[in-house]
């Protein structure tokens, strides 16, 4: 079984990825740097060895890279390992992945859709600990009445709002200068 990671460069900074075999086991949005990236996910992975990725991982990789470069890149299709993730966060991602890029979802939302309509603060909660952020896009979930919600990332909301002004879910704030 091997165990490896990556990082890279996207739009938003240096992301990164690890992987088991051909499958995803978890993300990191940019921590700052690529040497902070690289750091965050050897703590995270510890048996992991930093390498080129498998194709298919690779293919998760570009679909980041194209995601955040402004392409519509649609990434439900990647493998992800859920070993370890409660089972009402794993429902609670699943319907996150079919938010496509450009939308959004409420937590309210999400929580209907789980058929626990009061559950909106537990899929807060899950989305906090999204161990695959961008691949499940927590990012597209908002609070009640299309406010940010919280964000978890380096940069928190502030990085929650790049990301979807980039896939075109929210309009570009204009600045005073």
């Amino acid at each position: 079984m091997t165990t490896g990671f990556t990082v890279f460069d996207t739009a938003i900074g240096v992301c990164g990825l690890a992987w088991r075999d051909d499958v995803v086991i978890g993300t990191s949005l940019p921590e700052g740097s690529a040497a902070r990236t690289r750091a965050w996910l050897v703590r995270r992975f510890p048996d992991a060895v930093e390498g080129p990725p498998p194709a298919p991982v690779q293919e998760a990789v570009d679909g980041i890279v194209a995601l955040l470069g402004g392409v519509r890149q649609d990434l439900a299709s990647v493998a992800l390992d859920f070993s370890g993730v409660p089972a009402f966060n794993r429902r609670a991602y699943e319907v996150a992945r079919t938010i496509p890029p450009g939308k959004t979802l409420t937590y309210g939302d999400i929580a209907r859709r789980l058929g626990q309509p009061g559950s909106a603060q537990a899929v807060g909660q899950a989305m906090g600990h999204n161990p695959f952020p961008i691949i499940v896009p927590c990012h597209r979930v908002l609070a009640a009445g299309g406010k940010d919600g919280g964000f978890s990332a380096r940069g928190g909301v502030g990085t929650k709002r790049r990301m979807l002004v980039i896939e075109g879910a929210l309009a570009d704030e204009p600045t005073l200068f």
